[in-house]
């Protein structure tokens, strides 16, 4: 007789293998069909909310790991709130207009942004992003990313260009909103303003110089033959723009001798200049900053005067203590120069030429003058030292080219009038991490006023209007609401397509009498559009609520849309727009390198769904503490999918032995369950637990590596490995074998849900296998296992702990054993016990002690016991002897486990006794 037919094998047809580039397509696309996103929104009507807000990435170009691990976070809280219990929608989003896009349409389609009329490039540049729009919706909808696809949010729709000119409307109402001329960030290339958020700082050489400014009236203070100040600079090309010398009231200057001359600079840095310049400088004469005031000095460069003031920001930290000051060209400048009323004179155009005021500079770029002036410096004999210097500089982060600081008229939102309720406001959000808190904090505490206009055509225009007439500003309440009127019916494309007539109120007029006006011509920066996104989409979308529960993003945004985000709702509404802030890291190589196409280190994430699934990045995502700089590389993701295909193969161990099970009839009560199958629920109840604070808490890497070792080691390593005898051996239906089916039961159900919102393809597969009756037809809309108090047995576990140190203990000796070729596998061993008085005692206790080792046989001898030659010491259970030899008997053919009575049953004369029994059962 063949006895391999009559051991309960597996029997399922669940895949073995993943293939997942094969089978994940064919899931999204059943996804899709059964209107999963709408199905599990329609299973969570009336019940509590949890909005998690979209932050929009940018529709430029394929996604990249930084998108992944951003909409992979997301959609594993998204998943995990709707098994809890909670109605969280999910609509996602991109932010559609700005300079990058104009610069594609420019390079990419080859217009001529001068040859079209402003429609017709806004047009093209609507077209571009939408198409993008389009790739990265197809590309996140492959990570398994559930969302409301087919209803997304952009800042191009008309709907959210109305109510980003409602927040406007309502800032410029209390007085938040002007138009004034300072000194901006300014990128010469894109040729436009830039905000604070759009700078990134980056390593730059530069050319710093000593310079010499004669001294004109020393005002009785100063002699004024051969008597100069000396300044440095890293910005030579701003000399020309010099209208004062700042130095600090407080702080001593001294008149040093050097080279026949007379120099002025700060006693505190007379030290490191003597090295520098290599000059004695003895004092003559030492004075307060203040002693200096008013006196006046000669531009060397340019026919002008140059004035001595005292400002508080002039520091000791490198230089003379003489600070060059240039009210267009720096905000310390312009702020100290007002307070002196100078003149705010910008010789560079928007191109970063200089003007006619710049004399003889005229047509020349900033970057190409620098080396002029200095020459021009040195055959004037101004120059004291020329030096190169490495230093962090503002570059624009989207071309990447080096900032100017350039006066220009521009619209600014004034942060003093709402600094303080946002400082409160940001008291109230729970930041995660928590120095998310210090950082925006701070940076809203710091920072000036926002510069929120742009010179470019691709954006939402500025509302406002001017009198032809007088030049005076008109907005109010009517001319909002009109404009909001036109966008919503024709999108921002109405400013550049009517007339200011057409476009105000009928019968305005401005104050003077004037009927005539004239458009802005800026659009507002980017970070106002998405900035406003708490409005034009939590405040719109009748599923969504405001404000949001949580903001997701990567920690470059406190900077960025959170800051701007924050800003735009207190102004208009006096509260923060979110409720919890998390922050994720930078994705980085092994090294801690950033990814870069010049280092070829980049992980594209469309190459690892293509070659790997897309359950390999999302376990990936899962693994990682995210919230600081995360690594990645090919060999981590070679690693993902091993650790993927373990826990694969576990679940296929647990479903392949529950296909005669049914657990309306067949599940074993819990007082009824071996102890072996008590202490598994015990630890998958601790499992449970942990898993759902790791959710909670979005320590997702808690929830993976919990759920890995659990499969790995308790499970795999343990309990599946010593219960497989029972599940293949015993009778199909005793109670020891529906004992363990029911763990293996409660095990699967349990990690089936607590995976689902990371392993989303996998765990949809699995769902339907899962034996019993089911209330829903989607893992996605099943709620999340609870912990079970009946399991949590502290007694069991302390003495189970003592079992498996002993399991561990006997598998060194039985290990030794196979090396040394006295065995070739547990199951033809005999295991004998030597332990002590107080460990017979407790051994008696322990039923099944050699399904616990998966030997044939276990002897426990008495402490009295001689220990004969052999006898190894265990090493955690001190003083117990342990001793393997050759099982004594036959092999049985049906388990395959030695035993002396094979061959007693005539009728089965292959197999042990307790198979026979279980034959004669079957038959």
């Amino acid at each position: 007789m063949d006895y391999r037919n009559t051991l309960n094998l597996p029997e399922t047809d669940f895949p073995m293998r993943g293939n997942l580039t094969k089978k994940e397509p064919e899931i999204l696309k059943a996804w899709e069909e059964e209107k999963l996103y709408e199905k599990v929104q329609k299973a969570r009507e009336g019940c509590p909310k949890f909005i998690l807000h979209d932050g929009p990435p940018y529709a430029n170009g394929d996604i990249h790991l930084g998108h992944a691990i951003n909409k992979v976070l997301k959609d594993i809280i998204v998943k995990y709130k709707t098994m809890k219990g909670y109605d969280a929608p999910y609509v996602p989003g991109w932010d559609t207009h700005g300079l990058p896009i104009e610069q594609q349409v420019i390079k990419k389609l080859g217009v001529n942004r001068h040859a079209v009329s402003a429609l017709e490039f806004r047009q093209k540049c609507q077209d571009y992003a939408k198409k993008y729009v389009g790739i990265q919706r197809e590309e996140f909808k492959r990570l398994g990313v559930r969302g409301d696809w087919d209803h997304p949010y952009m800042t191009l729709q008309k709907e959210y260009e109305a109510a980003q000119i409602g927040v406007f409307g309502d800032m410029t109402k209390k007085g938040y909103i002007y138009k004034g001329l300072k000194p901006v960030y300014w990128c010469p290339s894109c040729e436009t303003a830039l905000a604070e958020a759009e700078i990134e700082y980056a390593d730059k050489s530069a050319t710093a110089i000593y310079v010499k400014f004669a001294v004109k009236d020393g005002l009785n203070v100063l002699p004024q033959e051969n008597t100069y100040i000396v300044i440095w600079t890293t910005t030579p090309w701003t000399l020309p723009a010099n209208l004062a010398i700042s130095v600090h009231p407080e702080l001593k200057y001294a008149l040093v001798s050097a080279n026949k001359e007379r120099w002025v600079v700060a006693e505190g840095m007379l030290d490191s200049l003597r090295s520098l310049w290599k000059m004695d400088l003895p004092v003559e004469k030492t004075f307060k900053g203040k002693e200096l005031e008013h006196i006046n000095c000669k531009n060397p460069l340019m026919d002008r005067d140059s004035k001595v003031i005292c400002g508080e920001h002039v520091t000791l930290e490198a230089g003379t203590g003489c600070v060059h000051t240039a009210p267009a060209h720096g905000e310390d400048d312009f702020y100290v120069g007002k307070k002196y009323g100078l003149p705010v004179l910008c010789p560079v155009d928007h191109q970063g030429k200089f003007t006619s005021e710049g004399g003889a500079y005229a047509g020349l770029k900033t970057a190409k003058a620098n080396p002029v002036i200095v020459e021009d410096l040195k055959g004037s004999r101004d120059l004291v030292l020329e030096e190169i210097i490495d230093h962090s500089y503002p570059h624009c982060w989207r071309c990447k080219s080096p900032i100017i600081f350039r006066a220009t008229e521009q619209w600014f939102a004034s942060i003093d009038g709402f600094r303080q309720a946002t400082l409160t406001e940001i008291e109230k959000v729970r930041w995660i991490p928590a120095w998310g808190r210090d950082r925006i904090y701070n940076m809203i505490a710091d920072r000036g006023d926002w510069c929120i206009s742009r010179q470019r055509t691709w954006g939402v225009p500025i509302p406002i209007f001017y009198c032809e007439d007088c030049g005076k500003v008109l907005v109010n309440d009517e001319t909002i609401a009109k404009v909001q009127d036109y966008f919503r019916c024709e999108g921002s494309d109405a400013w550049f397509a009517h007339s200011a007539l057409e476009l105000l109120p009928e019968g305005t007029t401005c104050e003077c009498g004037g009927k005539t006006f004239r458009k802005e011509t800026d659009i507002m920066d980017v970070w106002f559009d998405s900035g406003t996104s708490h409005v034009g989409v939590l405040k719109q979308r009748p599923e969504l609520s405001w404000p949001a529960d949580l903001y997701l993003e990567g920690s470059d945004q406190h900077r960025g849309w959170f800051n701007s985000s924050l800003s735009t709702s207190v102004a208009a509404f006096g509260q923060a727009p979110y409720r919890n802030v998390l922050t994720h890291g930078f994705v980085v190589d092994e090294q801690g390198r950033k990814m870069s196409k010049s280092l070829g280190n980049g992980v594209d994430p469309l190459k690892v769904v293509q070659e790997l699934g897309a359950d390999i990045l999302r376990l990936w995502v899962s693994s990682v503490d995210y919230k600081n700089d995360v690594a990645a590389s090919p060999r981590i993701m070679k690693q993902m999918s091993e650790a993927y295909r373990k826990i694969r193969n576990t679940m296929r161990f647990l479903l392949s032995n529950l296909n005669d099970f049914e657990p309306a009839k067949d599940k074993v009560a819990y007082p009824e369950l071996q102890e072996i199958d008590r202490w598994a629920l015990l630890k998958l109840s601790k499992v449970v637990e942990r898993v759902l604070t790791g959710y909670e808490t979005y320590e997702f890497h808690w929830a993976y590596h919990t759920i890995h070792n659990f499969c790995t080691i308790e499970l795999s390593a343990v309990y599946l490995d010593i219960v497989k005898d029972r599940l293949y051996v015993e009778g199909k239906t005793s109670l020891l074998r529906r004992s363990a089916q029911t763990v293996l039961y409660e095990v699967l159900d349990a990690l089936v849900r607590l995976l689902a919102p990371i392993l989303s393809f996998m765990t949809h597969e699995i769902w339907p296998y899962i034996p019993g009756e089911k209330s829903v037809d989607n893992v996605q809309i099943a709620e999340m296992p609870e912990v079970k108090a009946e399991w949590m047995d502290e007694e069991l576990e302390s003495r189970w702990d003592q079992i498996l140190a002993l399991r561990t203990d006997v598998a060194k000796v039985l290990e030794k054993a196979r090396q040394e070729k006295l065995i070739n596998h547990p199951l033809t061993a005999q295991v004998d016990l030597f332990p002590t008085e107080e460990q017979y005692k407790a051994l008696q206790q322990v039923p099944n002690l050699a399904e616990i080792f998966i030997v044939s046989s276990l002897v426990i001898h008495k402490p009295d016991e001689s220990r004969p030659e052999g006898v190894e010491t265990a090493e955690v259970n001190k003083g117990l002897g342990i001793l393997v030899q050759p099982a004594k008997g036959e092999k049985c053919e049906r388990c395959w486990m030695y035993h002396e009575d094979v061959g007693k049953d005539k009728e089965h004369p292959t197999i042990c006794p307790r198979c026979s029994s279980v034959i004669s059962e079957k038959f």
